[in-house]
């Protein structure tokens, strides 16, 4: 089939959230044991799931015409490709993650400038070689293979460059953090080639658009209710709906049938607001997409 795209998902910590989404996007993505090619429910549509670290690299050389990685992982390749949107959602949240420069608690140095002739230990070996250079200060760099946080506290390095979402595992090691260098999130990327094509463009904006409503839907839910006409004009003005509330006449006349989206983290405070105003059978229910 001409019309094809092909599309590189990440392995690893976010292959599960990854495909959550998709499937809240419409898309049904089926991993087989130790098959690198899961099946998708879209007959334009071939997957590989390949390491976060790598997607860059084959959407920029054209093995892959969209991919999901990190920032930060565009910015470790030095990636020329089509940065499409930003997609905020990870393992734990759906908040940034950002790589810190951390070094053991009751360590002597306060600033990167301090690490003058040390050792630094990361995964993100050409980003962190890339900003000492920049703020001119000399500094060793190794690869990590992993357990980052544990070498400082071994004395393998004096720091680490590690990425990190709350902060949690840090402090349970024993370090602490002296300068925060990126906040980086999943990226969705083209390969400028088929971004100049327009019908990989139309379909890798329609799968955009897709994810972004699933993401948004994410942090809100519907509610549904019976409500007292006389109390629908006091509580318009304090339903922080994502649009105008729908409303609807019942065969009541002094009643009335109230429907919005909020977020979710508003309705613990509404719902004992609206009940008071005599709101009945409120139904709160959860949202796929929200475009």
């Amino acid at each position: 089939m001409s019309n094809m795209l092909k599309i590189g998902l990440p392995k690893g910590s976010l292959q599960d959230a990854t495909i959550n989404l998709f499937e809240k996007s419409g898309w049904k993505i089926n991993l087989h044991h130790r098959n690198y090619f899961p099946d998708v429910n879209d007959d334009e549509l071939t997957c590989a799931m390949c390491r976060a670290q790598e997607i860059s690299q084959y959407v920029e050389n054209g093995t892959l015409d969209v991919g999901l990685t990190g920032k930060d992982w565009i910015l470790e390749n030095q990636s020329d490709v089509v940065e499409v949107s930003d997609l905020i959602y990870s393992k734990v949240s759906n908040r940034q993650a950002h790589w810190v420069l951390a070094v053991a608690g009751d360590s002597p140095y306060k600033t990167a400038q301090d690490l003058a002739g040390k050792r630094i230990s990361t995964e993100l070996m050409g980003f962190t070689k890339r900003y000492f250079e920049s703020i001119n200060v000399p500094v060793e760099v190794s690869y990590s293979w992993g357990a980052t946080e544990a070498k400082v506290v071994e004395g393998l390095c004096d720091a680490i460059v590690e990425v990190t979402e709350t902060g949690t595992t840090i402090k349970a090691n024993g370090l602490r953090i002296i300068s925060d260098l990126m906040a980086t999130n999943t990226m969705l990327i083209a390969n400028k080639e088929a971004w100049a094509n327009p019908w990989k463009r139309k379909k890798i904006e329609n799968i955009n658009l897709l994810l972004q409503g699933a993401l948004k839907a994410q942090k809100m839910v519907g509610l549904k209710m019976n409500m007292p006409k006389a109390a629908l004009e006091k509580a318009m003005k304090m339903m922080p709906s994502l649009n105008s509330p729908t409303v609807a006449n019942l065969s009541d006349p002094s009643w009335v049938s109230v429907e919005i989206m909020i977020e979710e983290i508003a309705v613990r405070e509404l719902i004992p607001e609206l009940i008071s105003m005599g709101a009945e059978g409120i139904i709160e229910y959860p949202l796929n997409k929200v475009i």
